[in-house]
């Protein structure tokens, strides 16, 4: 392979999931340990682009647990090749840069779970996502954070979960994609479907 080549295969994203290198695959379920969050109302809230993968999980964890679901938009659509976004994305992430965004179609306020999904973008969260953190209180809120990555997670859990001050985190969650940037799911089927379990357990137990 020649170095063209590999470097061109080495920004490949899934979900624009600018996770900035490959490795070997991942199955990563973390915090599996749930808390108190009994016959609570729940909401999944998502940042999703390109391939839409972060968009499925989001999806699927909505409708096996009955939780109400909202996607985060940005207020100016990214637009460009791919490599004009991969770039603009890596600028923003470096930067810390807050991009605006629409406001969702629900109240957190009527929430007391939230899980919040994003793609990797260099090794943290999607900038929108960090935008959605800042700008809202989730203190007294149980949070699930969860992510989707094309083989390197990077440190997006923990980012986060700093973001979001005074929350309570359960059932945090790292799911992987394949590193060229398409949809195939390399996380078992099987380590999903239990993550979901138990979070539907916690909430309807």
């Amino acid at each position: 392979m020649n170095m063209i080549r590999r470097r061109v295969m080495s920004t490949r994203i899934m979900d624009y999931d600018f996770s900035g290198m490959n490795s070997e695959k991942r199955i990563s379920v973390i915090g599996k340990k749930g808390i108190d969050i009994k016959m609570k109302k729940m909401l999944v809230v998502y940042y999703s682009w390109s391939n839409g993968n972060t968009k499925k999980i989001a999806e699927q964890l909505a409708n096996k647990t009955g939780a109400d679901i909202a996607r985060i938009e940005t207020a100016e659509p990214y637009s460009g090749s791919h490599e004009d976004v991969v770039e603009q994305g890596k600028r923003e992430v470096e930067a810390g840069f807050m991009p605006q965004i629409n406001p969702i179609s629900v109240n957190l306020a009527d929430y007391d779970v939230i899980a919040i999904g994003t793609p990797t973008w260099w090794y943290t969260m999607a900038p929108a996502v960090l935008t959605f953190l800042t700008v809202n209180d989730f203190t007294g809120k149980t949070v699930i954070p969860f992510m989707t990555n094309g083989g390197w997670p990077g440190h997006v859990i923990k980012d986060m979960k700093d973001k979001c001050k005074g929350a309570a985190f359960a059932h945090e969650m790292q799911i992987q994609f394949d590193s060229m940037g398409k949809d195939h799911l390399e996380t078992s089927e099987d380590v999903i479907t239990e993550w979901i379990g138990q979070i539907n357990t916690d909430i309807n137990k």
